[in-house]
């Protein structure tokens, strides 16, 4: 049995254009990062990690199973992420008071530090494309 297609809204010239500048600033915004982390001497995935964790909605505690989801990444890959976090010194683990079974994250004060550092250039670099992204997210008819 098919399904009728629901009719597809029209896409204009000026849409096109809007999604395509859109993605481009997204890709200029994410070499920026890639490029201010390795000049940090972390990798994009370990900031984009620390970031997780200090930034997690509520500032509440962080599991391995919150970083992965917060990633969108495979809970083992998080769990080899934190590993090498933990080496590196930028993660300490501590065992929940409550529930012994789960680990918790916490970020050390070279970690709290390399992500200030970075915050600080990545905040800029924002206010620097808002206007951009500002005018790509108005609808031209509006």
């Amino acid at each position: 049995m098919t399904h009728p297609q629901k009719p597809r809204p029209a896409i204009s010239q000026a849409d096109y254009q809007r999604l395509s500048e859109f993605r481009y600033l997204i890709r200029r915004f994410l070499e920026f990062s890639q490029v201010q982390a390795h000049d940090a001497g972390l990798t994009p995935r370990q900031h984009q990690a620390l970031l997780a964790i200090k930034g997690y909605p509520g500032g509440g505690p962080v599991t391995v199973g919150d970083l992965a989801e917060r990633l969108r990444v495979r809970h083992h890959s998080a769990v080899e992420l934190v590993n090498r976090l933990g080496e590196a010194g930028l993660v300490a683990r501590d065992q929940d008071k409550d529930d012994h079974r789960r680990v918790l994250l916490q970020l050390t004060v070279r970690a709290d530090d390399h992500l200030a550092d970075l915050s600080v250039a990545h905040l800029d670099e924002l206010s620097r494309i808002e206007p951009m992204l500002r005018r790509l997210l108005r609808r031209g008819d509006e």
